[in-house]
């Protein structure tokens, strides 16, 4: 199944009555065809038959799905009105043509918040996604958190179509808002010495000035802070800070210090620290293993 094929099975699922016929013909239309002023105002009676605070709530196996479509989307967060929107969004015939860029910067240019989000959404599943990187590096500096994380996380398009300067960028925009990094797909494959650097200087900023260092920024050393990275670490680790100590001993299995996670594992007095280097030392030190350092989701 192809992302438009999945999405729409998805919204078959969850519309009913007049709210499926509704979708149906919306997205009857934009493969039909039509002029930028009327796909703006299609997007935006969306909200006529879908509501935003409706949870789309995909389970197991769509979630698998939309994985195979497009590798990097997970939809786990979207709104029913978000999948409406995207879905009529990738709805339309004219994909790979550039009247799509016409109709899209339209849309962009009138949008409300719930807009913008689902249109930044939409991206990862247009062709030649590198056409929309001007658009997708406003999104990087909107101060709209939800529009922010919409553009770059728990879709394909940061890590397809970004240049390492707006990737570095997009990474520490997540660090300064503190948007979930663990979400921004293919992180671990785009670590690199830069980044490594602009982010131990942040570590230094945050000491100096006696604030906390976030968390997450220990997902961003890989192997290349060297001997900078893991003295920052080491400091991390000698602190008082439960969920850094944590994720300073991922930071020390993903640079690679099998020996020093090894010995935290034997002899660290903090139950959660050991429980972490034995995570740490089984393998799991992925980007993904973060997200049991997430807050948010130990509500869940």
């Amino acid at each position: 199944m192809n992302a438009i094929q999945v999405l729409s099975a998805m919204l078959e699922r969850r519309l009913d009555g007049a709210a499926r016929e509704s979708w149906r013909t919306a997205a009857a239309e934009a493969a039909r065809g039509m002029s930028p002023d009327r796909f703006c105002i299609v997007l935006a009676m969306a909200s006529r038959y879908a509501r935003r605070s409706t949870a789309l709530a995909p389970d197991a196996a769509e979630l698998a799905r939309a994985q195979q479509a497009i590798p990097g989307w997970n939809p786990e967060r979207w709104s029913l009105l978000d999948a409406v929107r995207v879905s009529i969004v990738w709805s339309r015939s004219d994909l790979a043509r550039p009247t799509i860029v016409e109709a899209l910067e339209e849309a962009f240019r009138y949008a409300d918040e719930g807009e913008l989000v689902a249109l930044y959404r939409s991206l990862q599943g247009l062709p030649d996604g590198k056409r929309f990187a001007w658009r997708a590096g406003e999104g990087c500096r909107s101060n709209m958190r939800t529009v922010f994380e919409a553009n770059v996380l728990d879709t394909a398009y940061p890590a397809a179509c970004f240049d390492e300067l707006p990737w570095r960028q997009a990474v520490v925009k997540c660090l300064f808002v503190g948007a979930p990094l663990w979400r921004l797909h293919g992180l671990d494959g785009r670590l690199s010495p830069e980044l490594a650097r602009m982010v131990l200087d942040l570590v230094e900023e945050r000491r100096s000035a006696h604030r906390a260092v976030p968390h997450e920024l220990w997902l961003c050393l890989g192997t290349h802070g060297g001997g900078r990275g893991l003295a920052a670490l080491e400091a991390e680790l000698a602190g008082d800070d439960a969920l850094g100590r944590r994720a300073a001993i991922y930071g020390l299995a993903r640079a690679g210090v099998a020996d020093r996670v090894r010995s935290i594992a034997e002899r660290d007095r903090d139950p959660a620290a050991t429980e972490a280097a034995r995570d740490a030392l089984a393998g799991n030190c992925s980007q993904l293993v973060f997200r049991k350092l997430d807050p948010n989701e130990s509500k869940k």
